[in-house]
């Protein structure tokens, strides 16, 4: 400080006899009082600065100055008196002025001016305040008492008002030396008699008090020293007892009464026991230290002033006068004036009936003075003034928090019913926050006594709950702890007391904090979040709990929220995490509890399942390293291992897969070696034994879990335990059988827990050393065997070829030898493909695979192999291996194939066959291998043996297998011919009679399926003669043409037999075995097929017979067959076409054609371009443009002068294009089709002149007007160009359509293009879910999407390439020269057409909203795309 004062720079002081003293005074107390330090060290630092000369000279000054006298009085009283009376001149009133005589009488007092009697009091109230002098003060005072003496007492009480008012104002006010002038030795004394009115003395007293608390000094009832502390005086008389309190300042006197009892009384009405305490408070505040090195003496009567402040406590009725005894109670509690011997005693009470819980004993009872106080503050509790309750609320709660406090005294205030007037008060608190705050205060320390406290625990439970409500949601609430130690007290050790409603609130308003605290809205202490979980665990144990929806929700809820809490606060708070795993767990069991099938219960697990997955896990594997002990680790091991416990739930089983693919077993061996206790490994392995349960089936890891105490925490040790013999120890072959399951159970999901050299050798040296003794048990061998054929396959990926023989043998031997079952355990891919590698074992190898197969074809069991998500199949690994094609495991089917036919049973083929055929079916390329090991003679070997007669079912499921083979084979596969002619003659042998006893059943028309794929396979060259013996069979022949010839037959009725009955699906299957003959002909047998016989058999002679289909019979089934019959009959007929197509071009003769029939045939394909099936129509237009580029000029000319059909065909598509609304509702057109029709038309020798006044110049400019680069398509582009070639676009066409394919361009290169797909047309084939509807429709699908040879069918598939395409090839024809020449052309023809009438449906046309226009894949007419290329 004194640093500080000298940094301010104050001035010295030399003493010399130009210094100003009083400057200097100044200068330093204003530096002084800057920094606040003119009382407490301005005097010392004011000397500091005066030089030695200054201090003596000051020092022989003041010498003079004291010596000097005036009178009677030294010169320093007479002035300081004189300036005194000056400064206060100002409070007195103009009567109490006193005469000042002339000069030289200075300091003699002058006489007060004479004033009425009623002025008296107040000039002598003047005068307390007017001198400095004790003589005079003492002399004042006593004038004072005898002026107040009774009977005056109109002087008496005017008097004490004027003086209380002075004091309560301020006005009269004293310096520190008048004060103890008049104070001391003389003491104001106010006594209270028993009888007498003393209103007046008691409000001067508290104005003194009230004025000593606020005046002049700091204390100004500072304790004497010399006396140490007030005292009491005691005049004893027969019942009444005077106590006197007395301290430097004031002093007062009452009396007590004193009861037979020995207590005593306050005999004063409530009025002045209500003043009397409030003065005593005043006293008490003032006057006692509360810090003092010894607490206060009280001498004998203290006790005596304590009973009759409780006793007034007890009867008072007032408000008023209960706070000011609360309020004296409450400053001896706060300076520590009660003393426990005096409190408690060696008895108590028995608590009251719960009848009278709530009643106040108005006796002075007898015993401890802690029941006195108990029963005292019994009344105030029930006041209704809310302040009074809460005063002896905080009371009660200032004398039970003391240090010194016993517990039996707690017990006293339990045992007399306060906690259940605190519990009543908080009820009827209406959730008040000072109320609450009391009351919780109070509660939570009678809480210690626990067996008397729990009863009225349990009995104002029901006050505590919206008390709750009220607290969670103010952050940091004072009491908040307290509330939740009071509700887990209640739920705890009466969980009778919650009922459902109280659960759901509780639990609400819990989830509600933790929710807000993890959402950053409120905090949450570390105590409060542990007693929110134990709440939560202990209402999940209470009965009321159970069934509960929303409860179960907010556990969900608040399990989640805890973990969520703590992880990110795991920085910061680590011990909180330990509790809200302990939630976790216990929310777990409770929902594994009572009915746990049930939903709510499911999800409840879910969701713990789900947060330790998603959250917990990941979070331990990051923060394992951080972690400082084992606590935590050990209690996220012990939740997975109470969760994995119950592997019936399949979210378990998902839990279980994701430690299995998270590395677990790494990391559970990296926890233990951080933590590497004994209380670790046994949770480590009893995780492990638990998780082979659930991959293995129950107990599969019991010998993990019993062998946990000897098995060591380093993996390399484990190792280590294999390298021993152990036939004579049982206890380390209980060791070794549990570390080769856990090599085994890592092993099935990569997850590596040593060296895979160091696994494959000490493997090798356990099989050295047991391998023929310790295998006695199945699963022994299993594991061992999995375990080594993984490590051998995985050295041979690694090219770490060195391995030990003599294990190899050993192992090779034990298969042979043993009972192992390739299907009773896992077994991971990698040592499937080594095993089915081994050719030496390829005998026990065909003995499982057979097991496999019938196991498989019963579905009574199921190879498990190790895979993603960890599923019981086998086949699909099966088919994985027999595609890869590095083993022998396709090989050993088809062996096992050709053997079952010579060794097996009917069940065991079939079994076979089945599982051959489920393989194809996962995976088609499985087939080429099958092929390439010739199953196709195994195939024939089981015709030849189970014929359809002997054996339906083998003959059935053999025919679906061959089926199969030659859906998903590639032909370059089928090299060996010969089989499969031999399998061809057999089933045209088999279904040939069966058709004429039987009818067409689904084996006949599978045979029909079986020869329609030979076919197939053969347009490349493979299977040539099988096809041939097809195509030439006279039996096949003769059923096909009498099937056609039945079907035309019909008629109109034709259309009855659809897919749904079986005729029309034996035409269906029919038409795919013609198609597929007419596809297959040029290739096994060209020149074979006579064109013109096919087309118009008139006077042709008969060709040489084969499978073949005439034009006018598939005009027929077009005509009136269904949709199916359709389709296919539009299929043939343009296989057909193009044929004729193809000999035309090679050979130089034309065909002849009958004008008639040629115009039929156009008839009917004209009548399908409206069909609503996509296909039909497109097929039917292609044929039909083939048709019109046969005809030679005249017949061109007058046929299509005579055909108004395919003008109405146009003018349906330029209605379409321009103005889509004003289409005919009679006909669907199909665009796309129509185009092609007109396309074929200008691209003839001669262009109908109805051609050019349909395609005008307003129609075009609608038609581009209408046209988006969402709806347009590479067939409209190839009209255009037509168009233009033609010679019809003027220059604002040309623009137009250039502005809108380059749109269409930009929107193709930023992917923004969006075709509408053609609607593929799914048929109803009958039971298409069945093997045979899959058949059929693998051939229409076959026939619709592979082109006919010679046609350019893929040209305008649906695609943006293709359409840029033809947006390309029209900007190459507005280059040519030869343009210009058609445009000219083009102009002649508008000219000569210009004062031609706009045709009638343009005549109101409005350029409709753009329409997206459906596409779909078709080819196009060869003949037309040749033209078009040559335009």
């Amino acid at each position: 400080m004194l640093d500080r004062f000298l940094r301010l720079t104050p001035p010295r002081f030399a003493g010399t006899p130009g210094g100003d003293a009083n400057e200097f005074l100044s200068s330093c107390e204003e530096r002084l009082r800057n920094l606040g330090l003119v009382e407490a060290r301005g005097v010392n630092f004011v000397a500091y600065q005066l030089d030695t000369t200054s201090r003596s000279m000051c020092e022989r000054l003041r010498d003079e100055f004291t010596a000097l006298r005036q009178g009677s009085m030294s010169v320093a009283k007479y002035e300081a008196r004189f300036h005194k009376l000056v400064r206060h001149a100002t409070m007195i009133p103009p009567t109490e002025y006193p005469q000042h005589q002339p000069s030289g009488h200075q300091g003699q007092p002058s006489q007060p001016v004479q004033a009425s009697p009623c002025s008296k009091p107040v000039l002598k109230v003047g005068v307390l305040s007017s001198f400095d002098d004790e003589p005079i003060a003492k002399q004042t005072m006593d004038l004072i008492m005898q002026l107040c003496e009774p009977p005056d007492c109109d002087v008496h009480a005017e008097f004490v008002a004027r003086l209380a008012d002075r004091l309560s104002s301020g006005s009269l006010a004293w310096s520190r030396r008048q004060l103890h002038t008049v104070t001391f030795p003389s003491v104001i004394i106010f006594e209270f008699p028993i009888y007498g009115t003393v209103k007046l003395r008691m409000d001067l007293l508290k104005a003194s008090l009230l004025r000593s608390s606020l005046g002049l000094s700091k204390r100004p009832f500072l304790l004497s020293r010399r006396n140490g502390c007030p005292h009491f005086q005691s005049r004893q008389r027969s019942s009444l007892a005077q106590v006197t309190l007395e301290t430097e300042s004031v002093a007062i006197s009452f009396y007590l009464k004193q009861s037979p009892e020995g207590q005593f009384h306050l005999e004063y009405s409530e009025d002045i026991q209500g003043e009397i305490l409030f003065v005593l408070y005043k006293l008490f505040l003032l006057n006692v230290s509360q810090d003092s090195e010894d607490p206060p003496s009280l001498f004998g009567h203290f006790p005596k002033l304590l009973h009759s402040a409780l006793a007034v406590l007890m009867k008072a009725q007032r408000d008023d006068v209960r706070l000011n005894c609360i309020a004296f109670l409450t400053v001896i509690m706060q300076r520590g004036l009660f003393q426990t011997t005096s409190i408690i005693g060696s008895r108590s009470r028995s608590s009251y009936d719960a009848d009278h819980l709530m009643e106040t004993n108005e006796q002075i009872p007898d015993g401890p003075l802690a029941i006195l106080f108990a029963e005292a503050v019994k009344g105030p509790l029930l006041s209704s003034d809310n302040q009074v309750q809460i005063a002896v609320l905080d009371l009660l709660y200032l004398y039970l928090s003391r240090k010194d406090v016993l517990e039996n005294e707690i017990q006293v205030f339990v045992e007399e019913n306060i906690a259940d007037y605190a519990f009543e008060v908080l009820r009827l608190s209406g959730c008040k926050d000072s109320t609450i705050k009391s009351c919780i205060q109070l509660l939570d320390i009678l809480a210690t006594a626990e067996q008397a406290f729990r009863q009225r625990l349990a009995i104002g439970f029901m006050a505590l709950v919206p008390v709750l409500h009220h607290v969670a949601e103010i952050p940091f609430h004072p009491v908040q702890t307290e509330t939740l130690k009071l509700i887990w007290n209640s739920v705890e050790n009466c969980p009778g007391v919650v009922s459902k409603s109280q659960v759901e609130e509780i639990s609400l308003s819990l989830t509600g904090m933790l929710k807000k605290n993890l959402d950053g809205e409120i905090g949450m202490l570390p105590e409060t979040l542990a007693l929110v979980c134990s709440i939560f665990v202990a209402l999940m144990k209470c009965s009321s709990s159970c069934g509960i929806s929303s409860f179960l929700l907010s556990i969900q809820d608040a399990s989640r929220n805890c973990i969520l809490t703590c992880l990110i606060n795991y920085g910061k708070y680590p011990g909180q995490l330990l509790n809200s795993l302990y939630l976790l767990k216990e929310a777990y069991s409770y929902g594994c509890g009572m009915n746990p099938s049930s939903s709510i219960n499911t999800e409840l697990r879910r969701s713990i399942i789900d947060v330790c997955k998603t959250h917990i896990l990941p979070w331990f594997m990051k923060s394992l390293h951080e972690m400082e002990d084992e606590d935590i680790p050990a209690a996220i091991l012990e939740n997975f291992y109470s969760i994995l416990l119950h592997d019936s739930d399949t979210e378990t089983k998902i839990f279980a897969n994701v430690l299995f693919t998270s590395s677990w077993f790494c990391f559970a061996y990296g926890c233990l070696g951080f933590f590497p206790s004994e209380k670790m490994k046994n949770k480590v392995y009893l995780i492990f034994g638990v998780m082979a349960d659930i991959i293995l089936g129950v107990d599969s890891g019991r010998c993990i879990s019993d062998a946990a105490p000897h098995l060591p925490s380093d993996p390399i040790d484990l190792l280590f335990l294999l390298g021993h013999k152990s036939s004579q120890n049982v206890e380390l072959a209980s060791c070794q059988l549990a570390v080769l399951l856990l090599l085994y159970i890592s092993s099935l999901y990569d997850d590596r827990i040593a060296d895979d050299k160091l696994v494959l050798a000490s493997l090798e040296q356990y099989i050295l050393l047991n391998g023929s003794e310790n295998m006695h048990g199945a699963s022994v061998l299993g594991i061992l065997i999995n375990l080594y054929a993984l490590y051998r396959g995985l050295a041979k990926v690694s090219y770490q070829i060195p391995y030990s023989p003599e294990a190899e043998r050993i192992v090779f031997h034990l298969l042979a030898e043993k009972d192992w079952d390739l299907l009773s355990t896992r077994i991971h891919i990698t040592s499937m493909k080594w095993l089915f590698q081994q050719e030496k074992i390829c005998n026990v190898l065909s003995a499982q695979l057979l097991k496999f197969c019938r196991c498989n074809c019963s579905n009574a069991s199921q190879i498990n192999i190790h895979g993603e998500a960890n599923q019981t199949i086998d086949v699909y690994v099966m088919t994985e291996l027999v595609a890869s094609g590095d083993n022998f495991l396709g090989m050993l089917m088809v062996f096992l194939l050709g053997e079952a036919g010579e060794q097996y049973s009917k069940c065991d083929i079939v079994s076979v066959v089945n599982t051959i055929k489920h393989i194809i079916e996962i995976s088609p390329s499985a087939s080429d291998q099958f092929c390439m090991h010739g199953i196709a003679g195994a195939i024939k070997n089981l015709y030849y043996k189970f014929g359809h007669s002997s054996s339906s079912d083998t003959f059935m499921a053999t025919s679906e297998l061959v089926s199969c083979i030659l859906q998903a084979v590639q032909s370059e596969s089928l090299s060996d011919d010969e089989p499969w002619v031999s399998i061809v003659v057999k089933i045209v042998d088999y279904f040939i009679p069966s058709i004429a006893v039987d009818g067409w059943t689904p084996g006949t028309l599978i045979s029909i399926g079986i020869l329609s794929m030979v076919l197939h396979h053969s347009v490349n060259q493979v299977m040539v003669e099988a096809s041939k013996t097809i195509i030439l069979s006279t039996p096949l022949l003769s059923l096909v043409n009498t099937t056609i010839a039945d079907a035309c037959s019909k008629g109109p009725s034709l259309v009855d037999q659809d897919e749904g009955t079986r005729s029309g699906e034996a035409l269906v299957f029919v038409l795919s075995l013609v198609f597929f003959s007419l596809r297959s002909l040029p290739a096994i047998l060209p020149g074979i097929m006579d064109c013109q016989y096919l087309l118009d058999p008139t006077n042709v002679p008969q060709p040489l017979s084969h499978i073949s289909i005439q034009c006018h019979d598939l005009c027929k089934l077009l005509h009136f067959g269904s949709i199916p019959i359709k389709l296919l009959s539009s299929q043939c007929l343009l296989e057909l076409f193009s044929r004729i197509e193809d000999e035309r071009s090679r050979k130089s003769d034309t065909l002849e054609f009958r004008a008639d029939y040629l115009l039929s045939i156009m008839a009917v394909l004209e009548g399908q371009i409206f069909s609503s099936d996509m296909s039909v129509a497109m097929n039917c237009s292609l044929c039909l443009c083939m048709l019109i580029g046969w005809q030679d000029v005249e017949t061109e000319v007058s046929a299509i002068q005579r055909n108004n059909w395919c003008r109405f065909i146009i003018e349906e598509l330029v209605m379409s294009l321009a103005a889509p609304s004003l289409i005919s509702q009679s006909f669907m057109i199909h665009h796309k089709p129509a185009i092609h029709i007109a396309v074929a038309l200008l691209s003839g020798k001669k262009v109908p002149q109805w051609m050019t006044s349909i395609f005008d110049e307003s129609c075009i400019f609608a038609i581009t007007r209408n046209i988006t680069n969402s709806n347009l398509s590479a067939e409209l582009v190839f009209l255009f160009r037509k168009l233009l070639n033609y010679g019809v676009l003027n220059d604002e066409h040309i623009s137009a359509l250039n502005q809108l394919f380059q749109e269409c361009r930009k929107c193709i290169y930023t992917d923004k293009l969006q075709h509408a797909e053609a609607e593929e047309k799914t048929l109803n084939v009958a039971a298409a879910s069945d093997y045979l509807g899959k058949v059929c429709q693998f051939l229409i699908s076959l026939i619709t999407t592979q082109p006919s040879n010679g046609m350019e069918s893929t040209r305008f598939q649906s695609g943006k390439w293709e359409l840029l395409e033809e947006i390309d090839l029209f900007s190459k024809c507005l280059q040519r020269d030869d343009v210009t020449n058609l445009q000219d052309h083009g102009a002649t023809l508008r000219h000569s057409n210009r004062d031609k009438q706009t045709p009638k449906y343009l005549e109101h046309y409005v350029v409709p909203n753009a329409k997206q226009w459906p596409t779909v894949p078709v080819p196009l007419a060869p003949g037309s795309a040749a033209r078009s290329s040559a335009t």
